[in-house]
């Protein structure tokens, strides 16, 4: 199974922002749709990851002036990006060796969609769950 599967049952729109961005939209944006992080673009390129461990981090270092800052100043880069034909089980690697929760699906120049650890383990568990009841029905059928 690859990234491309768990991106096929999506829309395809990811929240993203530009590095200019402020860090106060920023976070309005992460609290509206309740998530963790948002690429950060440089025009159409991925330029970075902007999550709330950063926004924490960067808090906690500077303070409230920290909303007055852009994306692109508070930002980790560069993004680690994994490609849509990626195995799931290399990218839940990537991120475990990596101590990351998202990375950007990049085919050729373009951001083709954002996965989180908790999409990649949620596909895993209905994998295994689906696997454990065919197992069940198959004993009980002998």
């Amino acid at each position: 199974m690859t990234i491309a599967k768990i991106l096929r049952g999506r829309d395809g729109t990811v929240m993203s922002v530009q590095t200019g961005t402020a860090v106060a939209d920023v976070v309005r944006l992460l609290a509206e749709h309740r998530i963790g992080a948002v690429p950060v673009m440089t025009g159409d390129q991925v330029a970075g990851i902007l999550s709330e461990r950063d926004i924490v981090y960067r808090l906690a270092a500077e303070g409230a002036a920290l909303i007055e800052r852009t994306a692109g100043d508070v930002m980790t880069a560069p993004a680690i990006t994994v490609t849509s034909d990626m195995p799931i089980l290399v990218a839940l690697s990537l991120m475990t060796r990596r101590r990351i929760r998202h990375l950007p699906v990049v085919d050729g120049d373009h951001m083709v969609g954002f996965v989180s650890i908790g999409d990649l383990v949620k596909h895993r568990i209905d994998g295994i769950e689906a696997e454990a009841s065919a197992l069940r029905d198959y004993i009980s059928s002998s």
